[in-house]
């Protein structure tokens, strides 16, 4: 990435007061568990999101990206969900969802630059819109704490873009540490950081971003985010999350239509395996967690269907060349696996995915290690 105050005098030929910058995610397991107030164990990418920014005093905004040619710009005053399109809707939700929240935000120049991956799954909306909101709580003080932050950023994503998402990505993207990953209780927003140096144990944990085009994926998310409230619903539970496994097989035969018996399955076995694989990192036991990415991809793949052909070829070619677990991350419909490997079958895990993908006409996948990492803040 260049650098990112250089970027900016090319761009708006004046100086940026500040640059912040945001990491995207990765969900080592707990998907689709956020919306139905349940467990998450996310860690932050070592790849981030730059947003470099410097007060206007015109009360205009101005936002640009080094990955899209077009320039946004408009009053911040006038900013309203379904007035803006294409990638500025992320970074003017956050303002919007600061203004609706109270805070004096002014005129200012943004620019966006990124080397998270984009359209892979790892959360470059979640990174924008937190970034958004640290460079304007940056420029017009008072600021917000980190988990203000996530919630801000989550109410643009839901309110502004439309996307129904929890907070899990946007609480990774502010809370993760280097060397951890996060505990995430996404009722009561609880969190805690786990142990997780997969190098210290032998170990790496390697990401495939299968490059697989995202297939229906606004509309199956919000599908099955219904289907999971419907469950809770006929169950007379506040949310999925309040079904414990051992409760499973008695809610299981209350429900009579097969697709929301599924997704409730789902939901209840990987908030399981959640506190399951987070004891199991307590305990300086990583290895022993790869048996539940694997179920939990199974899970994914057979209840939840969120998985994909190229998805699929990717967690059987790394399981077959020896990595203890694998599975898909993300909401799913395309987008990246993660993989817990011994560090010295690493190279030979990712040349197996990429061979299984030319031998099925797959575009080729990028493959690369994700060390824990920190979450968002300002670099000047």
């Amino acid at each position: 990435m260049h650098d990112p105050a250089v970027a900016f005098r090319r761009a708006f030929a004046s100086e940026p007061d500040g640059v912040w910058a945001a990491p995207g995610r990765i969900n080592l397991i707990g998907e689709h568990t956020d919306y139905n107030d349940g467990f998450a164990l996310p860690i932050a990418l070592p790849h981030t999101l730059t947003v470099a920014a410097a007060r206007r005093s015109d009360g205009r905004v101005r936002m640009r990206s080094r990955e899209f040619p077009d320039t946004f710009e408009a009053r911040t005053a006038d900013l309203s969900p379904g007035t803006v399109p294409g990638w500025a809707a992320y970074p003017a939700g956050a303002l919007w969802a600061l203004a609706e929240e109270g805070y004096g935000i002014g005129g200012m120049d943004l620019l966006v630059e990124s080397s998270v991956p984009a359209g892979a799954g790892l959360s470059t909306s979640a990174a924008v819109c937190c970034a958004t909101v640290l460079a304007a709580t940056g420029l017009y003080p008072p600021g917000t704490d980190p988990a203000g932050v996530a919630r801000l950023a989550q109410r643009a994503e839901n309110a502004f873009v439309g996307m129904p998402c929890g907070i899990m990505d946007q609480s990774a993207v502010m809370l993760a540490t280097e060397g951890h990953a996060l505990s995430l209780d996404c009722r009561s927003l609880e969190t805690g950081q786990v142990p997780f140096d997969p190098s210290a144990h032998g170990l790496a944990l390697l990401v495939v971003d299968t490059r697989a085009p995202r297939r229906l994926v606004e509309g199956a998310y919000a599908e099955r985010r219904r289907s999971c409230e419907e469950a809770a619903r006929a169950l007379g539970v506040r949310a999925l999350r309040d079904v414990t496994v051992e409760e499973l097989p008695r809610a299981l035969d209350t429900l009579t239509d097969p697709v929301t018996r599924r997704r409730l399955r789902h939901v209840v076995t990987e908030n399981a395996r959640v506190l399951e694989t987070a004891a199991l990192f307590r305990a300086g036991r990583p290895r022993e967690a790869g048996p539940l990415f694997t179920a939990s991809h199974v899970s994914l793949r057979d209840d939840f269907e969120v998985s994909v052909p190229e998805v699929d070829t990717a967690v059987e070619a790394a399981l077959a060349s020896g990595a203890l677990g694998a599975r898909i991350t993300g909401g799913g419909f395309g987008g990246c696996v993660v993989a817990l490997v011994d560090a010295e079958l690493a190279r030979d895990c990712g040349e197996a995915v990429r061979a299984a993908f030319g031998e099925r006409g797959y575009t080729a996948p990028a493959v690369f290690a994700a060390p824990p990492s920190s979450g968002a803040r300002r670099l000047a």
